[in-house]
């Protein structure tokens, strides 16, 4: 039988492997569930994160929209023009930039929206039970820390 050997590369450095494997495990989980939920109403997660911010946002032209849902260009393209297809955002010409358009959710997508969103506020509330208020504060924090920092 061969005993693997398990290569470290300093302390510091492997805790924080460590703990960005556990922080992706727990993304890929949270995530991989949250897209059977949402697809359970007919919604893809990336239609999904468009409506919900403008939902929540507003009104907002493309570059926002990517920027906001950590998208690429290419991809929230695809994604408004089969949203708009179906009847669930508009959109109209920016009045300060002819090129560009302001994208709006229209009462389809609000009506879904309202529909999925309890349940999925619902359902984060239940991922984080394991952990009492203090420590969900200290993980948003330290979260937060580490976002800003990069």
């Amino acid at each position: 039988m061969k005993i693997r050997s398990v290569k470290s590369y300093g302390a510091r450095a492997d805790s924080s492997m460590k703990t960005w494997i556990q922080l992706f495990r727990t993304f890929n989980k949270i995530r991989a569930k949250e897209s059977l939920y949402i697809q359970s109403f007919g919604l893809t997660m990336n239609q999904f994160q468009v409506l919900e911010v403008l939902y929540h946002r507003g009104d907002l032209n493309v570059g926002a929209i990517t920027k906001l849902t950590m998208g690429t260009p290419g991809n929230i393209t695809v994604v408004i023009k089969n949203l708009k297809r179906d009847g669930w955002i508009g959109s109209e010409a920016d009045s300060k930039d002819k090129r560009a358009s302001i994208l709006s959710i229209t009462q389809k997508g609000k009506d879904i929206i309202e529909k999925l969103f309890p349940g999925h506020a619902k359902n984060f509330e239940e991922y984080f039970e394991v952990l009492d208020d203090e420590e969900t504060q200290t993980l948003f924090t330290l979260l937060r820390k580490l976002n800003k920092a990069q």
